[in-house]
């Protein structure tokens, strides 16, 4: 197991006579992509505050690369890089201007530094042009050259695929990948995108009403997960046959889903048949994020 970059325990937020967070616990490690997802009001973005230190807990610890963010706050912050929801950068200045005016506020980050960022981040060729001539996804680019900047080991990311079309939100997948598994950094991502973050994160962490609900690789979540989709003639009939056979969730279309068994389907396809049932369709449906995550938080929406 590689090492432990963030460390989250016991992590509570009250404001007035309401706990929004409620005792969250997870870590990120060395190199992975970590994905935070939370339905709509569920503290996600709360714990996100807590964590880069725009609001402090009510209780619990971070540990940034060992350093308590309450105790050592300085050195925990020195390992710390983020973008929290969209990059704040001045559009009439340069890309370089931007950084060479966010690398005044840090220490030692030489010349050096800021051309090693911007090559990391694939600007070389427009750092010296406004910002307001960026696309989005160079924007995003330079917001993470940014967090870059003061060499973190700890990324956090709030939305980065916000706004990008499809061909971005890929640019953007296989660039945080690169940043975890070359570059050794920890990248903790909130993303709306449930089949991105799928796509994109080792290990997720489903958040709701203020707990961490789950938390495991994304293998692990979606592991015996595959189901069968039928669509029956007459459809009554078919719910009979196959309800006598295995657990059925009938969908709000009629279509009906079952676990997957290579080994039983055909048997259930030959009774299905012999009792005069007419097999429309008949698909292994592959595991989704979406269908775990509604089911875990009763189905509310993400925010």
């Amino acid at each position: 197991m590689s090492s432990v970059t963030l460390s989250v325990k016991d992590l509570k937020k009250k404001i007035g006579k309401k706990e929004i967070i409620k005792g969250i616990s997870f870590e990120l490690h060395e190199g992975e992509v970590f994905g935070f997802l939370g339905p709509n009001g569920a503290g996600k973005t709360t714990t996100i505050r807590m964590l880069v230190g725009l609001i402090k807990p009510t209780a619990g610890s971070i540990s940034i690369c060992g350093y308590d963010l309450k105790k050592d706050f300085s050195r925990a912050m020195r390992r710390m890089g983020c973008i929290v929801e969209n990059p704040e950068l001045y559009p009439y200045l340069s890309g370089w201007d931007n950084l060479a005016h966010f690398a005044r506020m840090l220490e030692g980050i030489t010349e050096a530094r800021i051309r090693e960022v911007t090559k990391l981040v694939g600007l070389t060729e427009r750092i010296h042009d406004r910002v307001k001539t960026y696309s989005l996804g160079m924007r995003q680019r330079l917001g993470i050259a940014q967090a870059l900047l003061g060499n973190p080991s700890v990324l956090i990311l709030d939305e980065p695929t916000n706004g990008l079309d499809p061909a971005g939100i890929r640019e953007m997948r296989e660039f945080i990948r690169y940043l975890a598994e070359k570059e050794g950094l920890s990248v903790l991502v909130s993303s709306h995108l449930l089949s991105e973050i799928q796509l994109l994160c080792d290990r997720v962490a489903i958040i709701s009403k203020g707990k961490v609900i789950k938390t495991d690789t994304v293998s692990v979540l979606l592991g015996n997960r595959e189901r069968i989709l039928w669509k029956l003639e007459p459809l009554g009939a078919g719910k009979k046959v196959l309800g006598s056979l295995t657990n059925i969730e009938v969908k709000e279309d009629g279509s009906i889903l079952t676990e997957y068994s290579p080994d039983k389907a055909a048997a259930w396809n030959r009774q299905l048949v012999d009792a005069g049932v007419s097999v429309l369709e008949m698909n292994r449906k592959l595991p989704v994020l979406e269908d775990l995550f509604l089911e875990l938080t009763g189905g509310d929406t993400i925010d």
